[in-house]
């Protein structure tokens, strides 16, 4: 195996739930990737709005890609759009084999002139939106899972 198969890699996509999920069915389908991510050493975060999905996995190159093929051929997925996939020097989400939220699809009560990352993240055709995007989301996550944590 080459060093560039163990370089790692954040790759991000965004699909489509085939099917609306329940609470108890997502609860299901993070506790497998937790342990399943943990023995691969991958980690990274989810997000679930209106039955969209923009994932963040991060770890070794070829894990990464392998487990990417195998979700955009899961069912329970489809319309799979790599967003990106870059090498990194560090992990964003070090400390989650696969952080979690649901978020409320609250954009029609939104004032005017509101942006909504999670959409540009999706729609994005741009690098830097893409990019962007993903910063505001990872640091909304973050400031969310230390909220948790000191409740």
């Amino acid at each position: 195996m080459s060093t560039e198969d163990n370089a790692l890699i954040s790759l991000v996509y965004t699909s489509t739930a085939s099917a609306p999920f329940r609470e108890t069915a997502l609860a299901h389908l993070l506790d497998q990737a937790r342990v399943l991510n943990a023995a691969r050493d991958i980690t990274g975060m989810l997000l679930y709005r209106g039955e969209r999905f923009i994932q963040v996995l991060e770890g070794p190159a070829h894990i990464v890609r392998r487990l990417a093929r195998t979700i955009g051929q899961d069912a329970r997925h489809r319309d799979m759009r790599i967003l990106m996939d870059e090498p990194i020097e560090e992990r964003r989400f070090d400390d989650w084999t696969m952080g979690y939220r649901k978020l409320q699809d609250d954009r029609e009560g939104a004032p005017a002139g509101f942006r909504d990352s999670f959409a540009d993240l999706e729609d994005a055709a741009e690098r830097s939106t893409t990019l962007r995007a993903l910063a505001e989301l990872t640091l909304w996550f973050r400031v969310r899972a230390g909220q948790d944590l000191a409740a």
